[in-house]
């Protein structure tokens, strides 16, 4: 059994917060590129440069890439040989989080009561953990700040397996019309399929993190389904920030789980360019 002590994952989860605020993964700013070289507006061309612009401005000065710096969510593997020592473990995350967003300069964004209060936590906690255990003595963290215009435009259907492939798409590519330009595009589309109510929508958001950005489904079925609506969502004219263009998504990524034989769950989760996202291993 091997211990891994709490300070250690506040440490790690410190450095995530700002990291992955500041730097861009690779794959998703060469997507940008790829896009940039493409488009045909001359507005969509020039704010694609802007964002590019950004990202290089933010990498070398350590800044933000985005000034909303999003809800803490971490995705968790957790070796089943692994016991957490000298703490208790959803703290840690929260005391990494907010070592990390104060030592960042990011902003705070979370209010302690969803409806009334509304107070803001002044430390952007409590972070949401998304905890799987999976067989080793490893603890894999994945950080994914996510901002609110972008998780504002998410959306869960409940289909049925009448509607089929076409019922998906037409769903996909009418969340992402009625989003125009709210989630910051070109966005990532993230979409789940199965499982039921909660599991689509976690499946939609665990999409987004899929590398290399625009890798297809290993499923041949699946991988010509977001091939197509990448094609049909470009096809909308939104382009970047909402301006027009034919750059309105960078990707489109399905992940599935199966189902009850009453239902097809589906759920829609964007990212906005920003798709910030880092992992480290311990």
């Amino acid at each position: 059994m091997r211990e891994i002590e709490v300070s250690e994952i506040i440490n790690v989860i410190s450095r995530l917060c700002m990291e992955a605020n500041y730097y861009l993964p690779d794959d998703v700013l060469e997507c940008i590129k790829q896009a940039q070289a493409k488009e045909e507006s001359p507005a969509a061309q020039a704010i694609l440069d802007q964002i590019i612009e950004n990202n290089v401005i933010a990498r070398k000065e350590g800044l933000a890439l985005c000034q909303d710096t999003g809800f803490a969510v971490f995705f968790v593997e957790l070796g089943q040989e692994v016991r957490i020592t000298g703490g208790d473990y959803q703290e840690a995350f929260d005391e990494g989080t907010r070592r990390g967003y104060e030592a960042g300069y990011l902003r705070k964004s979370i209010v302690n009561d969803p409806v009334f209060a509304r107070a803001n936590t002044k430390d952007n906690t409590p972070c949401i953990v998304h905890t799987r255990i999976v067989p080793g003595e490893e603890l894999k963290i994945t950080f994914c700040p996510k901002g609110g215009g972008a998780e504002n435009m998410a959306e869960v259907r409940m289909l049925t397996a009448a509607h089929g492939i076409e019922g998906i798409k037409e769903f996909v590519i009418e969340r992402v019309k009625k989003s125009g330009g709210n989630p910051c595009p070109p966005v990532v589309v993230g979409v789940g399929v199965g499982g039921n109510f909660e599991k689509c929508a976690m499946l939609a958001k665990q999409a987004l993190l899929r590398e290399p950005l625009g890798t297809p489904n290993p499923d041949p079925n699946f991988a010509r389904a977001e091939a197509e609506l990448l094609e049909n969502i470009n096809n909308l004219g939104i382009g970047p920030m909402g301006l027009g263009g034919r750059t309105t998504a960078l990707a489109v990524h399905i992940e599935t789980f199966p189902c009850h034989i009453a239902t097809m769950p589906v759920a829609v989760n964007l990212n906005c360019h920003v798709a910030r996202h880092k992992s480290i291993v311990i």
